[in-house]
């Protein structure tokens, strides 16, 4: 017998992976793909699109022809800003032009100039800080304007985890969580693309929207419409428990992400580093943004140079001590302009009146708690379950500074592993199709 097996291609800047879950959502097996970069017209550094394409295609095939395992259903998820720009044959005609390209000053310009409001307004409405390329919108208006030949060679443009699902079914759609993470696009008082869009005629470039997560059915196998990254890995937590709660994704940005806060982002919120999410049927998610993880492992390198220690020193460190006045000294260096107060100018934090290296790091974690504090209370209302994940879920001190910040919270880690796949899985699972072939085998 063949075992039966769902698979996820979890695609991401740097590593390609598909992941292999059997009918418990257990992973059963794991494959990797650096895809090296290549470069777009003007030299900058950008995805090889046809080799991922390639790897994706034969991966499929290699799955559909195995002798051990029979594929039931098989779900994309991938990193967001990124468009893929499909001509009148079906097939790219454009490079996948990567979101750190910087866009230029006068295309900028002209786009806020033809708004007809203030930048502030634009960006209130569309949850989207000027972000230059990382507001996708804006790559298709920046074609259009700079390159309107190349433009008119597009029939579609598809967000990349729509394109990945495309390249087995066939079937272009658009969904809700790439639409809304920061692009421009979309207009959340309204609940449908924003006037630019029309105006530009950008949404004749635009595949529809589709709230199911079933793209189609391939010889008896769903393929799923594929989902933004930060969005999948929000899933597992949704479907683990019905109360409101709050996930702090941990990493080089500790981000909270708040899927119950259906309040409206005001331009404070903005300024403060808030964003908002579409989840994948169109409902917003709040979140909050810290640079916690790169300023934390900025200062950890100074301390250490400074005690002549090594730099992993502070993993030893188990209890966390009470607060005290010399926390308050502690100043950020890389969070200008980011997060809850982005008017704090950039200042050297002075290590000198510590003792020991292990002295200046736990003032380090209560002076950077004391900004992730106020970066989650933007976004919390009176949930009372808060879940950690990323590498500073297995950090004590932090684990226990957060605790004692949320004091009428419980702080739990709920150890996901691959979380982003295991999200897109669920997706699946939650498709039209997913629910009547369950029916008939059931």
């Amino acid at each position: 017998m063949k075992k039966p097996i769902y698979a996820v291609f979890d695609v991401g800047k740097t590593n390609k992976k598909v992941i292999l879950f059997d009918e418990a959502r257990q992973i059963i097996d794991e494959h990797q793909q650096v895809c090296l970069e290549t470069v777009d017209e003007d030299g900058f550094a950008c995805e090889t699109l046809s080799r991922l394409s390639q790897w994706v295609l034969d991966r499929w095939q290699a799955l559909r022809q195995n002798t051990h395992y029979n594929l039931k259903g098989v779900n994309f998820t991938s990193y967001g800003a990124s468009f893929v720009h499909l001509g009148a044959n079906g097939q790219p005609v454009l490079p996948l032009y990567n979101y750190l390209k910087p866009l230029p000053a006068p295309v900028q310009e002209a786009f806020y100039a033809e708004l007809e409001q203030l930048p502030t307004e634009f960006a209130t409405e569309t949850c989207s800080p000027q972000m230059g390329m990382l507001n996708s919108g804006m790559q298709l208006y920046w074609l259009k304007h700079t390159q309107p030949e190349q433009f008119s060679r597009i029939r579609t443009s598809l967000h990349l985890p729509q394109y990945l699902s495309y390249l087995i079914t066939g079937e272009a759609f658009s969904d809700y969580t790439s639409v809304g993470c920061h692009t421009g696009l979309w207009d959340f008082k309204l609940g449908r693309y924003h006037d630019w869009v029309y105006r530009e005629g950008i949404d004749d470039k635009l595949a529809p929207l589709t709230r199911d997560s079933i793209a189609s059915v391939v010889d008896g196998i769903l393929v799923g419409v594929g989902l933004h990254d930060s969005s999948a890995a929000l899933l597992p937590y949704m479907q683990e428990n019905e109360k409101p709660f709050l996930l702090i994704s941990t990493g080089t940005w500790a981000v909270t992400l708040n899927p119950f806060n259906r309040e409206p982002l005001t331009p404070e919120l903005l300024r403060r580093d808030c964003l908002s999410y579409l989840s994948p049927k169109g409902d917003m998610t709040k979140a909050s943004r810290v640079f916690f993880g790169r300023e934390h492992d900025f200062q950890v390198q100074r301390i250490a140079d400074y005690f002549h220690v090594k730099p992993d020193f502070y993993h030893s460190l188990m209890v966390a001590r009470p607060y005290d006045a010399a926390s308050a000294s502690f100043r950020p260096w890389c969070m200008k302009g980011t997060g809850p107060y982005p008017d704090q100018p950039v200042a050297e934090w002075d290590l000198s009146s510590f003792s020991t290296a292990a002295d200046a790091y736990q003032h380090l974690m209560h002076g950077l708690m004391t900004i992730l504090t106020e970066s989650i209370n933007l976004v919390r209302q009176d949930e009372k379950l808060i879940y950690v994940d990323g590498g500073f879920a297995r950090n004590p001190l932090f684990m226990q500074l957060l605790g004692q910040s949320f004091p009428d919270a419980k702080i739990r880690t709920l150890e996901v592993p691959q979380a982003t796949a295991l999200g897109a899985l669920i997706h699946l699972e939650q498709g039209e199709a997913w629910k009547k072939t369950q029916l008939l085998f059931s």
